[in-house]
């Protein structure tokens, strides 16, 4: 067994091993995914609890329960399912031959074959889950892997290291630590695919480095996900909902909401239900252990100039439970509700990530799509109400990477649907059948029957007068 890889040389060296070994191999055996899933699961099963602490320092606090159904059961059920189904998924599927070689005896299938090694770059924000969710899906696919965690959480990072140094073979599944360079040089190597869950800004350098490889990616990003309650929602059901997402991760969450849209005439019914909601979820902050802290005071200092930008610019702020003296020892913070703020304030524009959120009044839901349409597309988006025409009228008439309706971000958890963004949130997919397909080379295959009629047509060079009649024949619009 080895231990982790700093180094770029050998992390260059490791990516030319492991392609060696997975084309001396040949085809991998279900058992063997299957072999290698499991080997994952006993190491979440088995150490969850160092985990769970490492998750906990490095953060300056987040709850054990929070990191146990995040990171360690999201990616746990991730891992169950891909070993559960993988063998109904890698069969060959049979495809129709094109007459008259299918009554010739000719046959056609695709094949779902690994496509090498598959590097993934882990955030720090779920630092296992946004790991080992696409490793699940990659080694299901029958690829070999190397893991990239975040340097934001370094104590978390090394942990990964050595218990996956202690469980697998490095050509199999490597881990390399190290910080942004690194990260830099990964993404600029020949993997076979790549995955990157992270920042949008940050994507546009990881295609570029991968480009020059013309390596396929999978990116998993963000954007301001929107929430729309309409007029026909319960508006307690919605405000409670909502608050209960807010303090979640303290919004840390790439499919946390970021901007709710609510009708004109109930936005202080709604601030009201909103408020009273979190501050049953979260009485007081500063000593309170079921606040996740914000990770970092560069990432704490990023929010709170978002919010104080906006409250310059006019908009109306409102802190749950309180406001807290800045404290850079104490990360943990109040969430700070923007009401109605300018079009060109920063938090209108800019992913917030963290404990903030902007309230929109609205007159018309169109005007609400069209807001959302004039943005990026979000990774999420949400839907409260009953009424089914206008529910369907937001689905068909907005694109978002997924969408939960009368509640927030429980999309993601299932586990047999694809989870991915598009245009600015991001491409591609992990979980389900859809992550295997994702990380699989679909090869079609054609086998010729033994009889080749072609001369008998006259099909063949040198072409006879009846040849172009022949062709023109079949042109035809049935």
């Amino acid at each position: 067994m080895s231990c982790a890889i700093s180094a770029v040389e050998g992390l260059s060296a490791l990516l030319f091993e492991q392609k060696a070994a997975f084309n001396a191999q040949g085809a991998v055996s279900a058992s063997l995914r299957r072999g290698r899933i499991q080997r994952v699961i006993d190491m979440l099963v088995d150490h969850h609890p160092a985990l769970v602490e490492a998750m906990d320092a490095d953060f300056g606090g987040r709850p054990r329960g929070f990191s146990l159904m995040n990171d360690v059961l999201g990616a746990l059920g991730s891992l169950k399912h891909a070993r559960d189904h993988l063998e109904g998924w890698m069969q060959d599927e049979p495809r129709q031959v094109f007459s008259p070689y299918d009554q010739l005896g000719a046959q056609a299938w695709v094949m779902y074959q690994p496509k090498g090694t598959v590097g993934i770059l882990g955030t720090w924000n779920a630092p296992l889950y946004t790991l080992l969710s696409p490793l699940a899906s990659a080694l299901a696919a029958g690829n070999r892997a190397i893991l990239k965690p975040s340097e934001v959480v370094p104590r978390t990072a090394a942990l990964v290291a050595r218990l996956v140094g202690e469980l697998f073979d490095p050509l199999e599944v490597g881990v390399v630590t190290g910080g942004a360079d690194l990260a830099q040089a990964f993404t600029a190597q020949p993997f076979d695919h790549l995955v990157f869950t992270g920042s949008t800004e940050v994507a546009r350098s990881v295609m570029r480095n991968a480009a020059q490889n013309l390596v396929p990616v999978t990116l998993e990003l963000g954007g301001k996900s929107p929430v729309i309650v309409a007029r026909s929602a319960d508006l307690e059901t919605a405000a409670f909902r909502i608050a209960l997402s807010k303090t979640t991760n303290s919004g840390q969450v790439c499919i946390n909401p970021d901007l709710v849209y609510v009708p004109r005439e109930q936005l202080e019914a709604f601030i009201e239900a909103f408020a009273g909601a979190y501050r049953r979820f979260v009485p007081e902050v500063s000593d309170n252990p079921d606040v996740v802290a914000v990770v970092n005071p560069r990432h704490l200092a990023r929010v709170e100039n978002l919010v104080g930008q906006a409250r310059q610019a006019g908009a109306r702020v409102l802190s749950l439970p309180h406001a807290l003296a800045a404290d850079g020892q104490n990360r943990r913070r109040p969430l700070q509700l923007v009401i109605d703020p300018p079009q060109d304030s920063l938090i209108m524009h800019e992913e917030i990530f963290g404990p903030a959120m902007v309230v929109l009044p609205y007159d018309e839901v169109d005007q609400v799509i069209g807001q959302i349409n004039a943005r990026p597309r979000p990774l999420a988006l949400y839907y409260f109400g009953n009424d089914a025409l206008e529910q369907r009228h937001v689905l068909e008439h907005t694109l978002s990477g997924g969408v939960t309706l009368n509640d927030v971000m429980m999309h993601a958890a299932l586990h047999d649907a694809p989870f991915g963004g598009i245009g600015g949130s991001g491409m591609g997919h992990y979980h389900g059948r859809e992550g295997f397909l994702q990380f699989s080379h679909l090869r079609s295959v054609l086998k010729a029957p033994d009889h080749d009629p072609r001369g008998e047509w006259g099909l063949l060079p040198p072409y006879s007068e009846h040849f172009e009649a022949a062709m023109l024949a079949q042109i035809t619009r049935d």
